[in-house]
């Protein structure tokens, strides 16, 4: 097996791997074997709570959180609109609260995940990740904290 020099520390790794096993930095991957790098989304602070897609095809998607009512699912109505066939019709929702949005999960079969967790409903902080079938969602607060203010 054909080994991949890291352009960081120089140490020897295998040809598969996306990351260098001694000091964790980027391989330079010249194949069409791995994931795409997707480059950095320019975000503007002041446009408030939204919703970027950091996983699936549709990767780098961005859904503003201004209604009261955010609706998530494979339906072309919804407001984020997943179209894959893991994603529910009417999968979940985001309700802006008081004190900032939760998430509910409106029976979906695949489930709505939080930072890992299947959840019936939570609480959203900036910086937490969304599971939606195959999709990987992050949620952004921006200048637009949540916070209710």
């Amino acid at each position: 097996m054909d080994e991949v020099e890291c352009p960081h520390c120089g140490s020897e790794n295998p040809s598969d791997a996306n990351f260098c096993s001694v000091c964790g930095g980027v391989l330079d991957r010249t194949d069409d074997q791995h994931t795409e790098n997707l480059e950095a989304i320019p975000f503007d602070p002041t446009e408030g709570p939204i919703l970027v897609v950091i996983r699936g095809p549709n990767a780098g998607s961005r859904f503003a959180l201004t209604a009261e009512v955010t609706t998530i699912g494979r339906h072309p109505d919804s407001g984020v609109f997943l179209d894959d066939v893991t994603v529910s019709r009417r999968h979940a929702e985001i309700r802006r609260t008081m004190t900032g949005f939760e998430i509910v999960d409106l029976g979906s079969l695949n489930g709505t995940y939080v930072n890992g967790s299947r959840i019936e409903s939570s609480t959203l902080a900036d910086g937490d990740q969304l599971q939606v079938g195959k999709y990987k969602v992050a949620v952004v607060y921006g200048d637009g904290d949540g916070d209710g203010d």
